[in-house]
């Protein structure tokens, strides 16, 4: 009798530690501003997290359970947290949401120097006053490290609730929006921009460019702060960048700028210090451990339960 409890006390433990592990990032369980875009499915975007301040604001993704990233330029003065609300697990803007959670915001970090979009350092971590809860529909994104690099004509996805073209907001029950755009080389970015010489735009080292040369598919107002996501060749998303600024929505010759988030790699891991920062070669050896312990642990309990 003795030895049977000892059995299914150790089964139990053993169940612990397979489902205790930790949080897998880019990941979207149910996949089966935007311009020219379409509504995105229930969980679709499981990170995706609206920023109100009574009303909709910004965007952001969720990077750990209590901290989303985001645009610093969303945050005008950081240490005004009281009047903002995050909401996770939110598709629509004015209708249910039955997987959504609300949180209060405890604290704002932007890079020491930030003054304007254009200027670079455009990121904000924001971290809730409570934690999320991990479901099918609030899941985290990959934040990528410095090494991982975003080549030209990747196609990513744009996602947010902003307006859907130049002054037009988005319309009806207000369903999270998204697009897919290519990833343009930074120095052909800079030649679009300069067609127009009088508006000057510089884009720097930490700016990513995406979008087409002839316009039609952007982010726009209301989606700052919100990702664009690309699928690495192993189906994990990673945020190559958040929605920063542009001149115009869907113009030719004026692609979307966005913050280039592996060019904060230090500046996110001194500050959430339990993220580890996705790499293609360490999420294939992890995924790789976590195989083999849950064979080792099938194993064990089989023979445990002989």
């Amino acid at each position: 009798m003795r030895c049977a409890r000892f059995r299914w006390a150790v089964v139990l433990v053993l169940a612990g530690l397979w489902t205790g592990e930790a949080q897998v990032c880019g990941r979207a369980p149910l996949d089966s501003r935007i311009v020219g875009g379409y509504d995105a499915s229930e969980g679709h975007w499981p990170w995706q997290v609206d920023i109100q301040k009574s009303t909709h604001v910004c965007g952001g993704t969720l990077i750990t359970a209590d901290w989303v990233m985001s645009a610093a330029h969303c945050f005008p003065n950081p240490s005004d947290t009281s009047s903002y609300k995050i909401y996770a697990g939110r598709l629509r803007q004015n209708g249910w949401n039955p997987y959504e959670s609300a949180h209060d915001i405890s604290r704002v970090l932007i890079p020491f120097g930030y003054t304007d979009p254009q200027f670079g350092q455009d990121i904000a971590l924001v971290q809730l006053a409570k934690p999320v809860v991990w479901s099918d529909h609030i899941q985290p994104i990959c934040v990528p490290d410095s090494d991982v690099q975003f080549a030209a004509g990747t196609m990513c996805t744009i996602t947010g609730w902003g307006d859907i073209r130049d002054g037009v907001s988005l319309q009806g029950v207000g369903t999270l929006q998204q697009v897919d755009v290519p990833i343009i080389d930074q120095s052909a970015c800079q030649e679009m921009f300069q067609t127009q010489p009088t508006e000057e735009v510089n884009i720097r080292n930490d700016m990513l460019c995406a979008g087409f040369k002839e316009g039609g598919k952007d982010s726009c107002q209301g989606d700052s702060g919100g990702p664009l996501v690309c699928r690495s060749p192993n189906g994990t998303w990673v945020q190559a960048g958040i929605v920063s600024f542009g001149m115009g929505c869907a113009q030719p010759n004026r692609p979307g700028v966005y913050a280039r988030v592996s060019a904060f790699s230090t500046f996110i891991q001194s500050n959430v210090k339990e993220l580890r920062l996705y790499s293609g070669s360490v999420q294939n050896w992890a995924s790789w451990v976590i195989m083999l312990t849950r064979t080792i642990l099938a194993l064990t309990m089989a023979q445990l339960l002989r």
